[in-house]
């Protein structure tokens, strides 16, 4: 599980960063008007109503006042058929959060009469809806547009969309004002409830809505999800507080807050009402759950007992952070359960001067001694992480403090990047003299080094028997299921399709890389994990 998310050619010479000089010459542009509603400026004849528009130095900010919890329909009672006879696609880039906002934007648009189409010339509206995490995502949204301009000159009427972190950068939205007028529709992370508003007044304005809070607000509950299969993601909170260095997240994303555990368990039980196999509890930072409740003493690992005694096969969670990865929630883990053995423990790099360049507020030791300290109490745990290489000043031997850590940890597998500066974070501005040949070949060192423990880690499932929820029919045979096991190791075997979404039990007869093949056991036998 390795990605090579390089740097994009599109850069300076010499600086390892984009050029976004030009985006910003908005001499060309004419106020209309102005108020405390926004205001509207023509740009290339164009006319664009900003709402409300991204600042970097307010989203750097962490103020006090309160967050507020608020219930109601999103979609009011005269924006419900707005969409009918109509249909929409919405492409979605980036993380599980950005998934599950897909999914929030669906249930939005459903709502209001749109359904859902894979056929773009039948669309009527188009979301891109953007991650900010690499540059190379950022560019794919980018070539993604041009491709959509051409759809836009045939289909006038089509509105055109772009929405998640990326709108959240004000070089961004500057960008698409300068080069991508044919937009009709840019908001972000903190006002995807707003949507069915900003839709109508981009259809009957006729003009390019930019409505994006550069403050996050409040917490807004009942919004509905058009979910499909039979996993389930769960927003637990929101944002990040931590301000890695090499990370646009706590911009993007604003500050961390909760939502209310009975609101969060709610949605659970409801979920296995509905028949869900798997739901998995996302945030920014999971461990940093209920940290910012005033009123009550509430963390994420009480939240994760109380998973405990819903009645719903499978919970994980996504992301966590070492630094808030306490003893209580070890424990809590341990019980089993329903908590699946399966933990995303991203550690960035092995070397505990380049964690503290990151600001990633713990060391080398630290780690490791937490990934001894959760493999001894849950001793069939997948572990799975996060590293990147060429972080800005990395030697050889930091580079390889990262190795030797992979190898004593040996993680199941691993998500692998080369650093890619993100403008705006502090370490945009550090100073890369590594030469990206030497980045490349550490990256390659890293992937063989996981692929050889991934392979070992497979191995010890030779010949057991695993428990397996039926996904769906592998990619390439269709007369193979696909599913994972409790620790996320991807299985196929043969199954008729009545199988998909059960669990079932899976005796393993071969063992690859990245996958194991097996056997469906019928009759009652010991599962491992």
């Amino acid at each position: 599980m390795t990605k090579d998310n390089q740097n994009s050619p599109d850069l300076k010479s010499g600086k390892g960063s984009k050029d976004y000089s030009k985006y910003f010459d908005f001499s060309d542009a004419k106020v209309l008007s102005e108020d405390e509603f926004g205001k509207r400026i023509r740009i290339r004849g164009r006319e664009i109503n900003i709402l409300s528009e991204p600042n970097h130095r307010q989203e750097k900010q962490r103020g006090k006042e309160d967050v507020q919890v608020l219930y109601g329909n999103a979609v009011p009672d005269e924006l419900r058929g707005i969409g009918e006879g109509k249909h929409y696609i919405v492409y979605t880039f980036g993380c599980q959060m950005n998934e599950h906002d897909t999914e929030t934007i669906k249930g939005l648009l459903e709502q209001m009469g749109y359904s859902s189409t894979e056929d773009r010339k039948v669309a009527d509206i188009i979301l891109l809806n953007t991650c900010a995490i690499r540059e190379n995502a950022e560019d794919k949204v980018f070539g993604e547009l041009g491709h959509l301009m051409h759809l836009k000159t045939e289909k006038p009427d089509l509105l055109l969309g772009v929405c998640g972190c990326m709108a959240q950068e004000e070089n961004v939205v500057n960008r698409i004002l300068q080069k991508h007028g044919f937009v009709d529709l840019i908001f972000g992370t903190h006002n995807i409830h707003r949507l069915p508003h900003l839709i109508k007044e981009a259809l009957f304005s006729k003009e390019l809505v930019v409505d994006v809070w550069s403050k996050e607000g409040d917490i807004i509950e009942n919004l509905p999800k058009k979910r499909e299969g039979m996993k389930a993601w769960v927003n637990i909170m929101y944002g990040c507080d931590k301000f890695c260095t090499y990370c646009i997240v706590p911009f993007t994303r604003g500050k961390e807050r909760s939502r209310r555990p009975e609101d969060v368990i709610a949605e659970v039980r409801d979920l296995a009402r509905q028949g869900f196999k798997e739901v998995t509890l996302l945030g920014q930072n999971v461990n940093a759950y209920g940290k910012d409740f005033t009123d009550i003493t509430y963390s994420f690992a009480n939240l994760m007992d109380d998973m405990r005694l819903i009645d719903i096969p499978r919970v994980r969670f996504t992301t966590s952070h070492p630094r808030d990865f306490d003893d209580e929630l070890v424990d809590v883990l341990a019980k089993g359960g329903n908590l699946v053995e399966h933990i995303h423990l991203p550690v960035q790099s092995g070397s505990t001067e380049i964690l503290k360049k990151m600001s990633r507020k713990y060391s080398r030791d630290r780690y490791i001694e937490l990934a001894h300290k959760i493999k001894k109490a849950i001793p069939n745990v997948g572990l799975t992480t996060d590293i990147i290489v060429g972080f800005p000043g990395e030697t050889d031997e930091q580079f390889e403090e990262t190795m030797t850590l992979v190898n004593d940890i040996g993680f199941d597998s691993a998500y692998t990047f080369i650093y890619s500066p993100r403008e705006g974070t502090p370490a945009a501005i550090m100073e890369d003299n590594i030469p990206m040949e030497v980045k490349k070949e550490r990256l390659q060192r890293l992937n063989q080094a996981i692929v050889d423990n991934s392979l070992m880690s497979n191995e010890k499932l030779q010949g057991k028997t695993v428990e397996v929820l039926v996904e769906g029919e592998s990619k390439n045979n269709e007369a193979v299921l696909a599913g994972r096991t409790r620790t996320n190791r991807l299985v196929h075997f043969e199954g008729g399709k009545d199988l998909i979404g059960t669990l079932v039990n899976v005796e393993i007869s071969e063992v690859k890389t990245w996958y194991i093949k097996g056997e469906i056991v019928t009759e009652s036998v010991a599962v491992n994990l």
